[in-house]
């Protein structure tokens, strides 16, 4: 049976003309929108894409003309390959940019695969994200007929390897210094409350995977003088997850900090441009002497082993 591992990402604009095209995409997931009507969910999308697209390429102008995602996705996918050393294939789709699953589903079936092993990106479930690649892998399979197995995991934030990588992100953030005399963020993409209150385990997730990085930095000697857990990117005017990182970097005492994007696989432009940027200035308006930003795992070869022993454990 021939076989393929697929990573899924929610994706990010190739270029800047696709700015409009993620935003669209995306605003017009009903996993994201959740009004029932599909006609009120259009209409909210063109208003968000309407008003949000320039602005939105003004973040990727600054870096770099695009998201850094896709670049990223594909070296861990060449480095996943390698390691893996078989015929299986292994290959990636992205939510709301290209390569999308109708694109991805053709070229796997034009192959023969028989069998697909589906590994979301995100280490925390949430239906906002999880859900959504997982259910439009499979609808798409379906619509082009493609009989395939798959096999699909919901999360890995507690697989200690993974969490190793990250343990070895934050040394490289810490370089030579003594973590005591740093505050460690674990800063999170946030959530509508509205959606945790309907049952989405995105929070209870993120609060569970901190409490265990900070077990894991004890055992490895890392004491900071305080760790914290916020929420990042909120968007219009409903009650998101609390605290948001804008509130904990004006309430900290200590101006030596080090922020952990506790959410993401892959750099992109909430770690590129909101976290590395954006509060960074924040930051500077405070007054902090150090504020530093964790590399996302990316093509991390304790990443690449965690993906590995996943796909094997799917088996």
């Amino acid at each position: 049976m021939k076989e393929a591992i697929v990573l899924l990402n929610m994706g990010g604009p190739n270029n800047l003309n696709e700015v409009e095209v993620f935003l669209h995409n995306m605003f017009n997931d009903p996993y994201i929108i959740r009004t029932k009507s599909k006609l009120l969910r259009r209409f909210i999308a063109g208003i968000i894409t309407l008003t949000r697209t320039e602005k939105s390429q003004d973040i990727y102008r600054k870096i770099g003309g695009k998201s850094p995602l896709v670049e990223h996705t594909h070296h861990l996918v060449q480095a996943l390959e390698k390691t893996i050393g078989t015929d299986v294939v292994v290959d990636f789709v992205m939510r709301y940019t290209p390569p999308m699953a109708q694109e991805v589903c053709m070229r796997l079936k034009g192959q023969g695969i028989e069998k697909v092993y589906l590994i979301p990106l995100y280490p925390q479930y949430s239906t906002t994200t999880t859900q959504s690649s997982l259910d439009d892998f499979e609808m798409v399979a379906h619509l082009i007929g493609w009989d395939v197995i798959t096999v699909e995991i919901k999360h890995f934030f507690m697989h200690r390897g993974y969490n190793a990588c990250l343990i070895e992100r934050i040394k490289e953030s810490l370089r030579d210094d003594d973590a005591q005399n740093f505050d460690i963020i674990f800063s999170a993409h946030g959530l509508p409350q509205k959606i945790v209150n309907q049952g989405d385990p995105y929070q209870r997730h993120v609060i569970a995977h901190v409490g265990l990085m900070k077990s894991l930095m004890i055992e490895q000697g890392i004491r900071f003088n305080r760790v914290h857990l916020a929420y990042q990117s909120k968007v219009g005017p409903m009650k998101w997850l609390e605290p948001d990182l804008a509130t904990t970097l004006h309430e900290l005492e200590n101006k030596r900090v080090i922020i952990v994007p506790i959410a993401f696989t892959i750099d992109n432009s909430e770690t590129d441009f909101e976290l590395s940027i954006e509060y960074a200035e924040v930051a500077h308006e405070l007054k902090f002497e150090e504020y530093r930003v964790c590399r996302c795992p990316n093509d991390h070869p304790l990443f690449v082993q965690t993906l590995k022993e996943l796909y094997e454990k799917m088996r």
